[in-house]
């Protein structure tokens, strides 16, 4: 038997624009960050099936408006590290924390997507001092998100174990992932994003680098393993010591974005998150958008984000 094709070679995420690539180490590993602008820190952390690209439209907005803006690949993602362990909340917070610190800041406002906003989350409850500003899209609390799995099975029930479950399967879900050149993440991607989004030139550019990059060697695995580690955590010890560690509410203002149409965390879901911010927490959700509000609704998550990133920094 042959070994297995590796696919596109990591380097390719390194897509050209107004912004330079650099790899930073943090908490232990490389991670490959992609900056824009000068001025008070802003770090933009992706989701699931993504990597830093999803920032796009942020990282040039950020810049223009006196920010230094920086995008990550998480790890496991792209063109960072792609360790065999580290895939639990505890860690991803402490690679994120250990960025901020190898950039030579104290603080920054910390903005999140999906799993990008459940660290973002976690790094505010474990980190406060490093958090100026909590943004989170298309995502909830990590407490909420978990009670509202257990409290509403017909909603946010449902809606978790429709892609979850399958998740937690051995070698499959890569398999599907890698199949066909990716297919399966366009698959994705159009039942999580509203519709406007899914016949736009942006949503087919999105579609085809999320496509290479969910090949790049051991992405497909470690990808899931951050939705391995968050079921099976529940049922361990380990999962009761990551609650307690988060269940303080933050104390850095938090802006929430969401989607009205999104099918993966909903819009209750995202606003039951508010009793974990205390210093309150602004809640926007977005006509006609689905999980992916910074890139199906930019022009509206720019006047968000700029408003918001200006508040924390006055």
């Amino acid at each position: 038997m042959g070994a297995r094709p590796r696919g596109p070679d990591p380097s390719t995420v390194r897509i050209e624009g107004p912004w330079a690539h650099r790899d930073v180490s943090a908490n232990g590993i490389r991670l490959h960050v992609v900056e824009s602008g000068s001025g008070p820190l802003v770090v933009l952390l992706h989701g699931f099936p993504e990597f830093w690209w999803s920032w796009r439209h942020q990282l040039t907005d950020l810049a223009a408006a006196g920010y230094r803006a920086v995008a990550v690949d998480l790890r496991g993602y792209g063109d960072s590290d792609k360790p065999p362990r580290g895939y639990d909340l505890w860690t991803l917070a402490g690679d994120v924390a250990g960025l901020i610190r190898a950039l030579g800041e104290g603080r920054a406002t910390v903005v999140g997507h999906d799993w990008g906003g459940v660290i973002a989350w976690t790094l505010a409850a474990l980190h406060p001092r490093l958090v100026a500003g909590l943004g989170v899209v298309g995502a909830a609390h990590p407490l909420a998100f978990r009670r509202a799995v257990w409290r509403d099975p017909r909603g946010q029930g449902r809606a978790t174990a429709s892609y979850a479950l399958g998740f937690q399967l051995p070698r499959l879900p890569e398999r599907s992932l890698r199949a066909d050149d990716g297919a399966r993440v366009e698959t994705i991607m159009r039942r999580w994003a509203g519709h406007d989004w899914t016949t736009t030139d942006d949503f087919a550019e999105a579609v085809a680098h999320n496509r290479s990059a969910i090949r790049i060697g051991a992405v497909a695995h470690t990808s899931m393993e951050y939705y391995r580690w968050a079921m099976r955590s529940q049922l361990r010890a380990e999962g009761r010591r990551f609650a307690a560690a988060v269940a303080a509410p933050v104390t850095a203002p938090v802006l929430s974005i969401h989607g009205v149409d999104d099918p993966c965390v909903l819009p209750a879901t995202a606003a039951a998150s508010a009793r974990w911010a205390g210093a309150g927490m602004a809640e926007h959700v977005l006509a006609r958008a689905g999980h992916f509000p910074h890139q199906e609704r930019p022009g509206q998550v720019r006047t968000l984000l700029r408003a918001f990133v200006a508040d924390v920094n006055r």
